[in-house]
């Protein structure tokens, strides 16, 4: 049977008005199964021309849309905290607010939710800013088993494709500020926890790919969230001690690596699944 879904988008003052007009409109007006509802978070103030974008998508959706604003800028984490309390239905859909949606994308991911998974995301491909051409597939791992295994090393999902059930993510402890790995935090909390999940490794996402896009994986600041990371994951248990040291070791040093060395080996072992024994 049919379950009724929201949508949860973020915007602040860093996104283009384009391209979150178009990736609202392929998330809601372009699918074949429409969301029941939108939740917009609007991330503290933003330019007067993303003003005019949220204006406008919120007058032509054919989904009734809540428009939440945050006064100030609070961070991801805590802003897709509020919209997900906001949300009507117990499934709700992720969208980032400068990517695309293909048409299917609800209609193939919602039968995998109401057929008993609490969490499901998709493949992705990857686009240029400039021309939109697509120049990578990123695949995910699919089931169960496999997901918890790769899970200890790389984060299984990619967050703008996935669908959850509030009650798993709540039931995880819901999303919590973590440097830049909230989403990989939450999701290894889920899997912990007991969630069901799963991916379909058909490309339902287009993902933007713009300048910096690799430069963005590397850094300090980087490698201190990376840290924190894996000392939370050693904290609730999720990895053993080798785990631990693998991962600061691998993840860590990957962080410092030149660019173009990081991303070859992300479209080498990341995007197209890599080797399993690699990971083992």
């Amino acid at each position: 049977m049919s379950e009724p879904f929201s949508l949860l988008m973020a915007v602040y003052r860093g996104d283009h008005p384009v391209h979150f007009q178009k990736a609202f409109t392929s998330s809601v007006a372009g699918q074949t199964r429409r969301p029941d509802q939108v939740v917009l978070v609007q991330d503290g103030p933003v330019s007067p021309g993303l003003e005019g974008a949220i204006e406008h998508a919120l007058a032509d959706s054919p989904a009734p849309v809540l428009h939440h604003r945050i006064e100030r800028n609070v961070g991801l984490a805590d802003a897709l905290a509020q919209g997900l309390r906001l949300s009507d239905h117990d499934i709700v859909a992720r969208m980032d607010a400068d990517d695309i949606s293909l048409p299917e994308r609800f209609a193939a991911q919602l039968p995998a939710i109401e057929g008993g998974l609490d969490l499901v995301g998709t493949g992705m491909l990857e686009f240029l800013d400039d021309d939109g051409s697509i120049v990578g597939r990123r695949v995910p791992r699919t089931g169960q088993a496999e997901i918890e295994r790769y899970a200890r090393f790389h984060d299984p999902f990619s967050h703008p494709t996935v669908v959850y059930r509030r009650s798993a993510v709540e039931h995880a402890g819901g999303y919590r500020p973590l440097g830049l790995m909230e989403d990989y935090w939450l999701f290894a909390r889920m899997i912990h926890a007991g969630a069901r999940v799963g991916n379909l490794a058909e490309p339902l996402v287009m993902y933007r790919v713009g300048d910096g896009a690799y430069a963005r994986r590397g850094g300090r600041a980087q490698w201190r969230s990376e840290l924190a990371l894996q000392r939370a994951f050693r904290r609730i248990g999720f990895t053993t001690r080798g785990q631990y040291l693998r991962n600061v070791a691998v993840r860590g040093g990957y962080r410092f690596v030149p660019e173009p060395v990081r991303k070859a080996a992300y479209r080498r072992f990341i995007a197209r699944g890599g080797a399993r024994s690699a990971l083992d």
